[in-house]
């Protein structure tokens, strides 16, 4: 990570697009979790947003057998994209821990 020294507080961000593979960033979620207490997903568009919730779903399936679950909360973002700004979407993604079969903070 080009000598990079990244506090595990410190959330990462992914940028998901309608193009993406939501598997690949599943996958993308669940390493940064593993490392860090949290990830920033963004997306614009209703297309960017549905891959981006279908990999939240993936990322909880591959995080389980780790005793790992995931929560995320919504908010508005504005993004600038060439000369204007769009409005997308930012979910806040934060690690739990499973214990007896709950979630916990």
């Amino acid at each position: 990570m080009n000598g990079e020294t990244t506090h595990p507080f410190t959330p990462a961000t992914l940028k998901v697009s309608a193009k993406s593979n939501p598997n690949a960033v599943a996958g993308a979620i669940a390493a940064a979790l593993r490392q860090r207490d949290g990830v920033e997903v963004q997306a614009v568009g209703a297309a960017a947003v549905n891959q981006a919730v279908k990999a939240l779903a993936i990322a909880r399936a591959y995080l389980k057998n780790e005793s790992l679950d995931l929560v995320g909360t919504p908010s508005f973002i504005s993004v600038p994209i060439g000369d204007e700004e769009r409005t997308g979407i930012s979910i806040a993604v934060e690690r739990r821990t499973i214990v007896g079969g709950a979630a916990i903070e």
